[in-house]
């Protein structure tokens, strides 16, 4: 089998893994391990990879292992709580002439929630990734996920949609692949 081509179009964007938000996270360590799948996986299948910081100058950067497995992946300091409200994050992302935005990271019914809403007024496709996104109460989770799916994005678990991009156990990165999925399960 010839070497697909890349994935383009799409990519991952994390928002706000950084350590104030994911230790006060009902399961802090389980998002950061699924983050790190997800973030690894998309590396693997060459879809970029890029994080946003909520005011990292008083929160703190993205976590260290996640960025460890995306050298030279931008971080975007923001102070609005969509990542598409602020105008250099959108016009960054927007640049990249994309039609398909992954989403992972926190807080669900906060960043991820308005940063969907206004992903998908960009005519975007959005997917959530439902095993790596966290909240500090689960109940305001779910509520926001349901309206986010009646407003079309999709949720659902990273090897689902990870396994939908490589479409093929011929891939030259399914070995890689599986390898991660059992290494993160």
């Amino acid at each position: 089998m010839a070497t697909p081509p890349p994935i383009s179009g799409v990519l991952l964007l994390c928002l706000d893994l950084q350590a104030p938000f994911l230790g006060v996270m009902p399961d802090g360590a389980r998002v950061l391990r699924r983050c790190q799948f997800a973030v690894s996986a998309a590396h693997g299948l060459g879809i970029p990879v890029a994080y946003t910081e909520q005011v990292p100058q008083k929160l703190g950067p993205t976590m260290p292992e996640l960025l460890a497995r995306t050298p030279g992946a931008p971080q975007y300091g923001k102070t609005t709580f969509s990542a598409l409200a602020d105008d250099g994050i959108r016009d960054a992302i927007l640049g990249l002439g994309l039609d398909h935005l992954i989403l992972c990271g926190l807080e669900t019914p906060v960043c991820v929630y308005q940063t969907a809403l206004d992903a998908l007024d960009q005519q975007l496709q959005v997917t959530l990734l439902s095993d790596a996104l966290s909240a500090r109460r689960p109940e305001d989770a779910a509520v926001a996920q349901d309206a986010l799916i009646r407003a079309g994005v999709h949720v659902l678990p990273s090897e689902t949609v990870f396994y939908a991009l490589l479409r093929d156990a011929r891939h030259p990165f399914f070995k890689t692949y599986t390898q991660l999925v059992k290494d993160h399960a």
